[in-house]
């Protein structure tokens, strides 16, 4: 059985709320399964790692709670945030622009390694 989870959001549109709630949803519930889960935002999404972004957004119109909140819950649950380093240069960031929750930058190199050569690993990507 795997004891990993890889959660890739790299189609997820920032723009629209509503696509970011089940992939962090999800990561939060492995987390209290006791799995191991990483989180990696890439492409559009990697904008979820700069600081001002997330708790700008809603899963919901009207809800208390914003995207960064939930990704704050998840990160409290055990689930790791990464940022895929090409983001830093396509949405003008530095490291020190990350969110708390975000544990660092890795690259695609570091990801598809994790995953070829984990079998104990299982991803899902959105």
């Amino acid at each position: 059985m795997a004891e990993k989870l890889i959660i890739v959001m790299a189609n997820t549109d920032t723009r629209n709320g509503e696509e970011l709630g089940a992939p962090i949803f999800q990561a939060t519930v492995a987390a209290a399964m006791e799995y191991e889960v990483d989180v990696i935002c890439t492409a559009t999404s990697g904008r979820l790692m700069k600081k001002g972004v997330a708790e700008k957004l809603f899963v919901k119109e009207g809800s208390p709670k914003s995207v960064l909140d939930f990704i704050k819950d998840a990160h409290e649950a055990g689930v790791k945030f990464y940022c895929c380093s090409p983001n830093l240069d396509l949405f003008d960031m530095t490291q020190e622009d990350l969110i708390p929750e975000c544990e660092g930058i890795i690259g695609g190199a570091h990801l598809i390694g994790e995953i070829m050569e984990d079998d104990e690993c299982r991803v899902l990507t959105y």
